[in-house]
């Protein structure tokens, strides 16, 4: 059989599997084992073992529940409460300042947490019944929650980065560090265009309350102690990877530490909670793994049939250029995250598209970063963007999904021009990496 027509089966097969509501990671290993099976007979299998044992004793994937687990930890510890009350009276002043400081608190979160779900669970619970209270339109509140809280994609600690480094062979210390600038460029688009649009239709974002106004420079001073925490946390991460001082793995472990601190400061740390945190750290780890070994079975066993470097070369060869070989990756990339997990999109193409990446003579740090991109646009597009189902989760039962799915296109349009600023100018991701302690 020829390897054009032995890849058409394995996508027609993989889509078949999926189409019957079997969940990903059990499709993809479904496929991977009666390919592996009928390609190269029982001894294939030894195959989809090696990898299981090669992916469990990398090292660096002790940082995945580590990181997961921090999350957990701060999602009860009250920080993002904290963080809401110190930033919103700031932003309150000016129209349309609880949705900006949503976006400051998702940003400052995203440096934390490292997990969307915590991030868009937590401000639908703490931001979105203040906004709803104070007559802001459902539409700017909801897609303010939904955007903001995707930026802990691309922000770091990310999870995505980890996995992405994992398959690529990249460092992730300077993956994490890379994110940095694009995910605050990021975030500062979002509150820029919300203020704009705020100010040309007034409607939709009622004016500071009197209250709001009427509070001292002192009392605002007062409240930045709030801020005092979050950021030794996040710095505990962040500064000790940029520092040179901490791998990836020891980072994470020390932000488990931070988080605990901030939980007992804050006399939020219970038996009751540590339960509940370990409990959704492995659930959430296990699925996450069960995703990494299943799609890196499948394009191992599609590898070995030589399938990868089919497409490799073709994608090498195009007429386009390199640059265009680049604008096609992540048009592919789009189109599957409205479709597709990220880590099964990552699993699928990364094996494919970092060896034409790096022929072409493209950076993989840089191309980290679009993956990233990328997959925080997939968070929000529809039909099926993860960030509409985490909030819908905790909103009040009039707000359906369509309104959810209904407000988030201006803030995808920013991401999509986020990500042709960063294809244009890749020292935006890459300027500071390139000033890290070695």
């Amino acid at each position: 059989m020829s390897i054009e027509l032995l890849s058409l089966l394995f996508v027609t097969v993989f889509a078949v599997t999926l189409l019957t509501g079997l969940p990903l990671a059990f499709a993809t290993g479904a496929v991977a084992v009666v390919f592996a099976v009928v390609l190269f007979g029982m001894p294939g299998l030894n195959l989809i073992v090696s990898r299981m044992f090669t992916l469990l004793s990398n090292y660096v994937l002790v940082s995945v529940p580590l990181f997961i687990f921090m999350a957990c930890i701060l999602e009860r510890a009250g920080i993002a409460e904290a963080i809401f009350r110190a930033v919103h009276v700031w932003a309150g002043r000016i129209r349309g300042g609880l949705a900006v400081a949503v976006i400051i608190s998702c940003a400052l979160m995203a440096a934390m947490v490292g997990v969307i779900g915590a991030e868009i669970v937590t401000m639908g619970v703490v931001a979105l019944p203040a906004m709803l209270e104070r007559k802001y339109k459902k539409e700017l509140a909801l897609g303010c929650i939904c955007a903001g809280g995707g930026l802990a994609t691309l922000i770091p600690p990310s999870v995505v980065f980890i996995m992405f480094g994992l398959t690529a062979g990249v460092s992730i210390g300077q993956l994490y560090i890379a994110g940095v600038i694009p995910g605050l460029m990021l975030a500062g688009m979002y509150i820029v265009y919300i203020i704009v649009r705020c100010q040309l239709q007034p409607e939709i974002a009622p004016p500071a309350s009197a209250d709001e106004l009427a509070m001292t420079l002192g009392e605002k001073l007062a409240l930045l102690k709030e801020l005092i925490l979050p950021a030794l946390v996040a710095f505990s991460v962040l500064g000790t990877l940029y520092m040179g001082w901490a791998t990836p793995t020891e980072a994470a472990g020390v932000g488990v530490i931070g988080a605990l601190v901030a939980a007992t400061i804050n006399r939020k740390l219970t038996w009751e909670g540590l339960r509940i945190a370990v409990g959704n750290t492995t659930k959430v780890t296990a699925m996450l793994y069960w995703l990494f070994f299943g799609s890196s079975a499948l394009i191992g066993v599609y590898t070995l049939a030589g399938g990868t470097k089919l497409i490799q070369d073709a994608m090498a060869g195009l007429p386009v250029g390199p640059m265009g070989v680049i604008i096609i990756m992540m048009i592919i990339w789009i189109i599957l995250g409205c479709f597709i997990d990220w880590i099964g999109i990552l699993l699928l193409t990364a094996p494919i598209f970092v060896p034409v990446a790096s022929k072409l003579g493209f950076d993989l740090v840089w191309l980290g970063v679009l993956f990233c991109m990328n997959m925080q646009i997939s968070y929000i597009s529809p039909p099926f963007g993860p960030a509409a189902f985490y909030l819908k989760g905790v909103v009040p039962p009039d707000i359906t999904l369509g309104d959810i799915f209904g407000s988030i296109w201006p803030y995808m349009a920013l991401q999509i021009v986020s990500l042709g600023l960063v294809i244009a100018f890749p020292q935006i991701a890459l300027w500071l990496p390139s000033t890290m302690t070695r």
